[in-house]
């Protein structure tokens, strides 16, 4: 038997950072994000042996421990340990002596996609999967939360774990003791020509998103009213945007991605630098209309919306750039899970 498991990466497609604390807790927040084509796999084997073998094919990292409650963690695989010690510790020990754990996530850590808290939903979909666990939506992406955020201390906000564990278009809304997912029923033409006219750019370099997040964190909790407001006005892009996309107001959408690009630059140091300012400013002449930086900022993905036929000229662009234009569909589902005999 093999325990399967997939969960897809997001797009952020406004209010980006209104999810982290405190912001969230003060204000609440509010994101529109959709899942796409891109995911993180894990699988879980069962062993006849008392060990325990950790394997990430895309880090190429191989990690065996003799089998044990709990794994140490010292920054090897910590995120495939951190799910394995919580759901032992709160479910009790695994029916079999030893496992093999193996994951491969479809693009880079620190890319702005959610892959991280995206790869803590799939091997906690996997172990579900193998207990048998009755966990609902919200049971698995507050689980993951709490094993990303409290148990592992990696600094971050709260959608992440949700846009995998639903899928789907949502808006999404967060609160301290709280938050609730809004799927949306966009028409699938609408979908369609966002699609089309959506470019996906990976700009060949990655960034740590924990120091991003902790200056944000900061500047809430120092009052420091310019990146506050920056926020808000975020939040309230989300709300532009679900109202764009409901009534097929398309040729707002390069607008709105536009208007936050501006706002999201205010929230902490380092969310754009040059790089990301040349592409944005070459994208933008080349036809776009607008665009944004995916995740915390600072590299990683960026997305541009290009109306018409301009997505063509804009990708010759950005390829041009030494970046790769990353193919992708939406997609509906969120996290799934199935067991292979």
């Amino acid at each position: 038997m093999i325990y399967r498991s997939r969960a897809p990466l997001r797009i952020g497609l406004a209010g980006g950072g209104t999810d982290v604390s405190p912001y969230s807790d003060l204000y609440g927040g509010a994101i529109l994000n959709a899942s796409v084509s891109l995911y993180a796999y894990a699988n879980i084997e069962p062993l006849d042996e008392p060990t325990i073998i950790l394997e990430a094919f895309d880090q190429k990292q191989v990690i065996t421990y003799e089998a044990s409650k709990s794994l140490p963690l010292d920054g090897q695989l910590d995120l495939l340990k951190g799910v394995y010690n919580k759901v032992v510790e709160d479910y009790g020990a695994l029916p079999c002596k030893g496992f093999r754990l193996s994951t491969i996530v479809d693009a880079p850590p620190g890319s702005g996609l959610g892959t991280s808290s995206t790869l803590v939903v799939a091997i906690l979909g996997a172990f579900a999967e193998l207990l048998k666990l009755p966990l609902g939506e919200y049971d698995v992406a507050h689980y993951a939360y709490r094993i990303e955020r409290e148990y592992l201390q990696l600094a971050g906000g709260k959608q992440d774990q949700y846009a995998a564990t639903f899928g789907g278009v949502n808006f999404m809304e967060f609160f301290a003791d709280k938050v609730i997912v809004n799927p949306l029923r966009i028409r699938q033409e609408y979908l369609d020509e966002l699609e089309h006219n959506l470019v996906l750019y990976f700009t060949a370099t990655s960034r740590e998103s924990a120091k991003i997040i902790k200056e944000q964190q900061k500047n809430v909790t120092s009052n420091n009213t310019a990146s506050i407001e920056a926020m808000h006005q975020l939040k309230e892009q989300a709300r532009m945007m679900k109202e764009a996309l409901l009534r097929g107001n398309l040729q707002a959408i390069g607008e709105i991605l536009d208007f936050g690009f501006q706002q999201k630059r205010r929230m902490a140091h380092n969310i754009s630098n040059a790089l990301i300012e040349d592409i944005y400013d070459k994208a933008k002449a080349a036809g776009a209309v607008g665009g944004k930086i995916s995740g915390a900022g600072g590299g990683g993905f960026m997305i541009f919306y290009c109306p018409g036929n301009t997505s063509y000229k804009v990708r010759e662009t950005l390829g041009a750039m030494g970046g790769i234009c990353s193919p992708y569909r939406f997609v509906k589902s969120g996290l799934t899970t199935w067991t292979a005999k």
